[in-house]
């Protein structure tokens, strides 16, 4: 077995012909002065090869797919494993990526929220149970009388597939219908469905008039249509379709609960996400602050900053604003600020279907007609949903903010799915607890026997991975928080941390600087993971200049001597000793104490001048003022 990776001939970059042996499953640390070529050994030379090695075992087939890797300037290195990086650069910068979702911790929750949540009306608050087939009957039979009703079985919801076999056996069993994405087919038809797409098909069981003596036939057929859908049954009346489900249903307020599964808590799945704001938790809208460019002036003077919206913009503004003007009682000479807010909001929200006189002038003719005003707000709304244009939008998204969203408060999920809690707490409101705070949690829950049972495997998992993420310095982080507003070091530590999780045994891991954001006490619990993964029987390469990680590592390669053309040379390659001993070390000198960077005598005395910053809430920042 090579108990050493053997690089010869590196020149990447500012490389200087490199020769190198480094130890394998060992903790390895590049250091050296900044721009000296510890990335470009670790990341552009070590790693870029084990990928390129790594690609070219792979079918030529798949190859066409990936494309070529260039091989890095170097003679050979040898006794590569399979390669991970863990840069800086991996934040993900998508709006449905959470620290959840990035841990994989997020997917446990939901499958702990399907197998042992208990659900409750998400209008009421009541603890609510399964509903049955007489309890849907009456609420069937409260309907007019002389109402024409469907009786459906959602077989298929949301799910991809040509469902060709299963169609042929609605045919044999003796239906006649099936409704497909809202259009009802006959089931004698050759019906083909696209595969990638995302289907709803409900089996047509019934089609009944409501009236008295019915009961009989009305109970047979929800029997029968929820026997085909697993305990799901859609009552259709005039277009509008109602679910009713004999797993969960609140007596008082007649709402039922699809199934509880975990896709229910996934706000990247439509059955799960807030319909208003698509599982995103904010929605973008027009910002009437940013419309008003400045209060103080009145819309003659162009109070408006929106192009377009003030009487010199042109002949529509000013047909607009004067018949407004004369409508409701105003002067376009009066600042913005000192209108009622009843005319501000008819500028800026429309007449809401009032149709008002508009009086128009040209060279040729004149004449005047009634119409509705859409206001300037509704009006970009509109042309930003409408327009193709890039540019159009781009210029509307100058009055755009983004905010929470009204229908499920920032939270992401549907009110059904924010209605199932484990231990008092749903899924959103759990997220939102530090990750320290919710390790306690799961460790103090308490629950049955039945559900011990269930959720074992789950919860194990669970607290693992919070350990995971405690033990990288991260335990003040939230599931919740958006991962594109971490920093490098965090997301890094909290690739590290998955890393961990999964248990990888005979990997390369090449790390930048991980040390970068993490407060200096939470050092050891980085370096004590990066030890338990190296205890995993894998090999670190850590580009650092943390002089604990240094202490902490099984060999140090120092590159130098100074930056760029001036470096590319190993100076120092061994245990901390070996550096420390070594006369051209800068990294040497101060580890071994020679040189050191002296505390500041006197510090520098303000000049008076100082930014100011008001009311910041962004991320976890609680309205400061500094």
């Amino acid at each position: 077995m090579i108990n050493y990776i053997r690089i010869r001939g590196a020149k990447e970059n500012n490389l200087k012909n490199v020769s190198l042996d480094i130890p394998r499953d060992k903790l390895i640390v590049f250091t050296g002065v900044s721009g000296s070529g510890k990335s470009t050994l670790a990341f552009d030379t070590i790693f870029a090869e084990g990928q390129r090695k790594y690609m070219e075992s792979l079918s030529s087939y798949a190859r066409m797919f990936l494309g070529q890797m260039e091989k890095p300037d170097v003679e050979s290195i040898e006794g590569l494993s399979p390669a991970i990086s863990i840069d800086q650069k991996t934040t993900s910068n998508n709006p449905r990526s959470t620290v959840g979702t990035v841990t994989e911790i997020y997917d446990y929750l939901r499958l702990l929220y399907a197998r042992i949540g208990i659900p409750h009306c998400p209008k009421c608050g009541r603890e609510i149970e399964k509903i049955t087939v007489d309890q849907i009957a009456e609420k069937v039979l409260e309907l007019p009388d002389g109402s024409k009703i469907l009786v459906n079985a959602p077989v298929v919801r949301g799910r991809k597939g040509e469902y060709k076999k299963e169609l042929d056996g609605f045919a044999k069993s003796g239906y006649a219908r099936v409704e497909i994405d809202g259009s009802v087919y006959d089931l004698s038809e050759d019906i083909k469905l696209d595969k990638n797409i995302k289907h709803n098909i409900s089996v047509v069981v019934d089609r009944l008039v409501v009236k008295d003596g019915i009961r009989k036939r009305l109970t047979d057929s929800l029997e029968t249509a929820l026997k085909l859908a697993e305990g799901l049954v859609v009552i259709s009346r005039d277009g509008e379709n109602t679910l009713y489900s004999t797993n969960y249903s609140c007596p008082d307020c007649g709402i039922s609960i699809e199934e509880i599964e975990p896709r229910l808590f996934s706000f990247n799945n439509p059955f799960g996400a807030c319909p208003e704001c698509n599982g995103l938790g904010f929605t973008t809208r027009i910002d009437e602050k940013l419309v008003i460019g400045d209060p103080n002036k009145s819309i003659s003077e162009g109070a408006m900053r929106v192009t377009g919206w003030n009487l010199d913009s042109g002949a529509m503004a000013d047909m607009h604003m004067r018949a407004l003007s004369r409508h409701y009682g105003f002067s376009l000479d009066t600042p913005v600020k000192d209108l009622p807010r009843s005319v501000l909001d008819v500028i800026l929200y429309g007449t809401n279907g009032e149709k008002i006189n508009m009086t128009y002038s040209t060279r040729t003719f004149n004449g005047s007609y009634y119409a509705r005003y859409e206001g300037i707000i509704p009006n970009l709304e509109r042309r930003y949903k409408e327009t193709t244009s890039d540019y159009t939008k781009s210029e509307i998204e100058k009055y755009m903010v983004n905010s929470d969203c009204r229908s499920c408060k920032g939270k992401r999920l549907k009110k059904e799915a924010l209605a199932v809690t484990v231990g008092g707490y749903n899924i959103s409101d759990l997220c939102d607890l530090s990750v320290v705070k919710m390790r306690g949690f799961i460790e103090e829950l308490t629950l049955s026997e039945t559900e011990r049972i269930i959720s074992k495997a789950i919860l194990k998992e669970i607290k693992a991975r919070l350990k995971f993420l405690e033990d990288v310095g991260l335990g003040y982080l939230t599931l919740s928080r958006s991962a594109g507003t971490l920093s490098g070091g965090e997301a890094q530590r909290i690739r590290l941390a998955t890393q961990i999780g999964s248990g990888l045994t005979g990997v390369l891991y090449i790390l930048d600087e991980p040390s970068i954001g993490l407060h200096q006490r939470d050092n050891e619990k980085l370096i004590k993971t990066l030890l338990k993964l190296r205890d995993l029987g894998n090999t670190l390469i850590v580009v650092e200049h943390d002089e604990d990680t240094m202490r902490a590592a099984d060999y140090i390669v120092d590159i130098g001597p100074k930056a760029g053309v001036h470096g590319g040379e190993i100076i120092a390659a061994g245990s901390v000793e070996d550096v420390c001993n070594e006369k051209r070390s800068i990294t040497g000198d101060y580890l071994a104490g020679r040189r050191k960077i002296e505390i500041p005598a006197k510090r520098n005395v303000p000049n008076g001048k100082w930014i100011e910053v008001f009311g910041a809430k962004q991320n976890n920042l609680k309205n400061i003022d500094v």
